[in-house]
């Protein structure tokens, strides 16, 4: 069978976020909006109708994802077009308004290693893609205090981690764009939430 490398992306994007329900539980991507799924985290395909990977569900378990436990992430795409070595994709990882990452990485090379179901070359077709990462203990789990020297005032900042990611052919064409936010917070901060 022949293997994608989406879940190699969303392993490295959002350093092992994301994991799966069973198919018939999955919403595929309709809207022209973000899909809701916890108030925890959410996604939205910001690519078009042209990419050469559609991206239609993602779905992760447990949900919501908690630090420290693994992680398992099912993706549902259709490959439009055949995806060769060279594919590679531009990743930048926030918290809040605070840029975490922003890395290139090669899609077949990270598949390779992350031993993915889904390999390079990807035939066209549709995939189910499904890999289980261990998300690390020290994701922050709760707001933060942030002093605004301008108003010279302490604001409370209920961070989230967004993860942007841009998939690209070998050939420089898109082939993806998927924005996805997720937030750790354990319980809701002085009713905020």
């Amino acid at each position: 069978m022949t293997r994608l490398s989406l879940v190699a992306l969303f392993l490295a994007t959002f350093l092992c976020i994301v994991a799966a329900k069973p198919l018939t539980e999955q919403v595929p991507m309709q809207s022209d909006g973000p899909v809701k799924t916890m108030d925890s985290w959410e996604w939205e395909n910001c690519g078009s109708e042209e990419d050469g990977i559609q991206i239609e569900s993602i779905d992760v378990s447990p949900d919501p994802p908690k630090p420290g436990k693994d992680l398992t992430v099912k993706v549902k795409a259709v490959a439009l077009e055949r995806v060769v070595e060279g594919a590679y994709a531009d990743v930048t990882v926030k918290l809040g308004l605070i840029k975490l990452l922003q890395k290139q990485f090669d899609l077949c090379e990270e598949a390779e290693k992350a031993n993915a179901t889904v390999q390079c070359p990807v035939e066209k077709g549709s995939y189910d893609v499904t890999q289980t990462v261990a998300l690390p203990k020290e994701i922050p789990q709760g707001p933060a205090l942030f002093f605004m020297p301008h108003s010279m005032l302490f604001t409370l900042f209920l961070a989230k981690f967004v993860v942007l990611a841009n998939g690209y052919s070998a050939d420089d064409e898109d082939l993806f764009c998927v924005r996805i936010k997720i937030s750790f917070l354990k319980r809701p901060f002085f009713g905020l939430m």
